[in-house]
């Protein structure tokens, strides 16, 4: 299984960094990234395994938006199914 992560805000060092790094720690396995910088804009989209995450799926998508909200960026997590049927017509 998989997830779509999305990270927007100002930018600054380290966004990419520390987002891989929760992940890591998470044990969710980064498969895609894309990353561009607006002028002073960040946003990234990347896409990672959730087969092996060491929690909980709802408790992965908190920790990711808590470790937005303590450096400033928005960081949505979502299903993979969640993100198909939402974009499927």
């Amino acid at each position: 299984m998989k997830a779509v992560v999305t990270v927007t805000g100002k930018d600054v060092v380290g966004i990419i960094a520390k987002v891989s790094n929760a992940c890591a720690e998470y044990h969710a396995n980064i498969v895609d990234i894309s990353q561009s910088v607006l002028s002073e804009y960040f946003a990234m989209i990347m896409v990672v395994e959730i087969d092996q995450i060491a929690i909980d799926f709802t408790a992965f998508v908190d920790a990711m938006e808590a470790l937005g909200k303590e450096n400033g960026l928005v960081i949505h997590t979502i299903h993979e199914d969640v993100f198909n049927a939402m974009h499927h017509i």
